[in-house]
């Protein structure tokens, strides 16, 4: 399995956290739910330091070669300020109570999954 993080400097883009969130309910979500190889993708959003990410762990280093959907870079005009590939050492899922994990994060809050 492969990881990664990737995110931005929203400083000299026109883009906000917030029009990036509505790219995220727009189009983002669904395109993404049907990437083969992604085991998951969180969006991440740093509002105090204006800036906006993702982590994505994939099958592996094959399953993570283009093509994908439509992505932030795309609208954001640059691309990310950081990004860094991982080797996945080990996984685990702790006892919670989350159901699954499907339709959280403030940007689809509230919508039907």
């Amino acid at each position: 399995m492969k990881a990664m993080i990737a995110w931005w400097d929203l400083t000299g883009s026109d883009r906000t956290i917030a029009s990036l969130r509505a790219f995220l309910t727009d189009e983002a979500v669904n395109a993404w739910s049907e990437q083969d190889g992604l085991v998951l993708k969180l969006w991440i959003a740093d509002d105090e330091n204006n800036r906006w990410g993702a982590v994505l762990l994939w099958e592996s280093e094959e399953a993570a070669a283009p093509p994908h959907p439509r992505s932030a870079a795309e609208l954001i005009g640059f691309p990310p300020t950081h990004r860094t590939w991982f080797d996945i050492e080990a996984v685990v899922e702790g006892r919670h109570s989350v159901p699954s994990l499907i339709g959280l994060g403030r940007a689809i809050e509230g919508l039907d999954t």
